[in-house]
């Protein structure tokens, strides 16, 4: 019984490369949907009109929300209705789907959003000392 449930938290979670190319990287600009600060990954979910007027949802997956509060990522930083520019990675199922690395605001801000990349974390800027690799 135990070995059955370690297996379902165990395939819950997934690495970057299972899920999403770091061949497609991709930036998309639109307004704030919906945020989710959810384990254990959070999710923002973005509309994005198209040259046409033709208005998609995209899913942008991100980081666990602790670190990501600790990065200044919250339902009041990005608000609903919010104009926001997200870089990341595309699906590999092709489908709306984006692993983020960041989030740039309109005031021009770019918060790291990325629970990894096909490199690790890579944050836009300075790293804040309880995100720093350990010193060997």
């Amino acid at each position: 019984m135990l070995g059955l449930g370690l297996t379902q938290i165990v395939s819950a979670h997934h690495s970057f490369a299972a899920e999403y190319d770091a061949n497609q990287p991709i930036t998309l600009a639109g307004k704030v949907a919906r945020i989710d600060l959810i384990s254990p990954h959070a999710w923002l979910y973005l509309d994005v009109t198209g040259p046409d007027g033709a208005v998609t949802r995209w899913n942008v997956e991100m980081g666990a929300p602790n670190s990501l509060i600790r990065r200044g990522i919250n339902k009041n930083s990005v608000p609903v209705g919010a104009d926001v520019t997200v870089e990341g990675y595309r699906a590999k199922d092709g489908s709306n789907t984006v692993n983020s690395s960041a989030i740039k605001l309109a005031d021009g801000r770019a918060l790291f959003s990325g629970p990894s990349g096909p490199a690790g974390p890579v944050a836009p800027g300075p790293i804040a000392p309880d995100e720093r690799p350990p010193a060997q």
